[in-house]
Parts: structure tokens; sequence; C-alpha cells
């Protein structure tokens, strides 16, 4: 199987649990944006904080092709309290095919 398709279908279910698993905290609501084409996952948090309306990436990984066409995740905002980088290592994707920005 091809690594880079492997690496997205982690990801994708990481993403996916990491929302299921959120305690709702007031009005909050969390959203996983998945697009395995364009290689971004994205973990938006959305609603009302102490009646303030919040809009924020609480984690966005870009999936790429290094020069080799080997797959590498850059990790541009991780904003999870445990974080989800040893989540996706325990997964099966390699520590150093991830980058954290």
């Amino acid at each position: 199987m091809d690594n880079s398709l492997n690496y997205a279908e982690i990801i994708k279910k990481t993403v996916n649990a990491a929302t299921i698993d959120q305690p709702s905290i007031q009005a909050i609501k969390l959203y996983p944006v998945c697009d395995v084409e364009s290689g971004n996952f994205v973990v938006l948090a959305t609603g009302f904080d102490k009646q303030q309306w919040m809009d924020n990436v609480i984690f966005h990984a870009r999936l790429i092709e290094k020069d080799n066409c080997d797959p590498q995740i850059i990790i541009e905002e991780d904003n999870f309290e445990e974080g989800l980088v040893d989540t996706l290592i325990e997964a099966g994707i390699k520590k150093e095919d991830i980058v954290i920005s």
C-alpha cells in the first residue's frame, strides 16, 4: 500500500476520533475537516465561549510528499491538551516523517 494513502487514512481516523473524544465545553463544537486530495486535515472549534463567539483552528496537519516521493506530515497547529503527535505515531506513522512547525 502507498504510504501516503496509509498516512492519510491514519490522520483522518485520528482527527475524527479526537473530535468525538473531547468533552463538550459550554456551547463549543469541534468539527473535523479532512481533505485527502489536498492533504489538509483540520479541526475547527466554533461556538459561544462566555457569550463571545469563537471560531478557531485547533489542529492543522498537511500531508505532503518529499522530493523522493516519501510522505511527510507537517503539523501546522496542535492545540489539543495532549496533542495528537503521539497518537499519530502510535497509529503507525514514523516519528521521522512528522515535522512540527
